[in-house]
């Protein structure tokens, strides 16, 4: 089986439902799934990156595959991609509870709006954001460093030492 490098398009956020309505229009007429990935710690233009993969049936057994990418500005509103996909609806559902990204026109054809998907009643913040905190390590400090030379010599716990496989410990007597 021969493994092809998925193309990836960039389009401006404004031209986001017109790019993915184009593609459809190739013949890109399976959407598989859509999210966002966290740029926020971006110096030049934080946000994040709404990708969308999708999909065309070429000859038997054959898919193209075509992502399609964007970079949503923090706190501002992109338009769903419901209207081209229904299937569309759950992925931005997941995205707006998880990131926090807000979609304009989502319709899932309930009429309830964007909700909440997947945590529970009463949950505040959006967990897959870089920024959130969690509560893990809010209840109770990491014991390692984040970055390598961080930490301060003999701070971090020592870990025990492992043999090799079939190397017998001090336990089998003396070497």
């Amino acid at each position: 089986m021969t493994v092809l490098e998925t193309p990836c398009r960039d389009v401006a956020v404004a031209e986001w439902v017109a790019a993915l309505t184009a593609a459809r229009e190739e013949g890109f007429a399976f959407f598989d799934w859509l999210t966002a990935v966290d740029q926020t710690d971006d110096a030049e233009a934080p946000g994040f990156d709404l990708v969308c993969h999708i999909m065309r049936h070429r000859a038997p057994g054959e898919l193209d595959r075509l992502l399609l990418r964007t970079r949503v500005p923090l706190d501002a509103p992109v338009a769903s991609a419901t209207g081209v996909w229904r299937g569309a609806a759950w992925h931005e559902r997941e995205t707006h509870e998880m990131f926090g990204v807000d979609f304009d026109g989502f319709d899932d054809g309930t009429g309830q709006g964007l909700r909440p998907l997947l945590l529970p009643d009463g949950f505040e913040g959006t967990p897959l954001r870089k920024s959130f905190v969690l509560a893990a390590r809010a209840s109770k400090a990491w014991p390692g460093a984040k970055e390598p030379g961080e930490s301060e010599a003999g701070s971090s716990p020592s870990r025990r030492k492992l043999l090799p496989p079939g190397v017998p410990d001090s336990t089998w007597g003396p070497r």
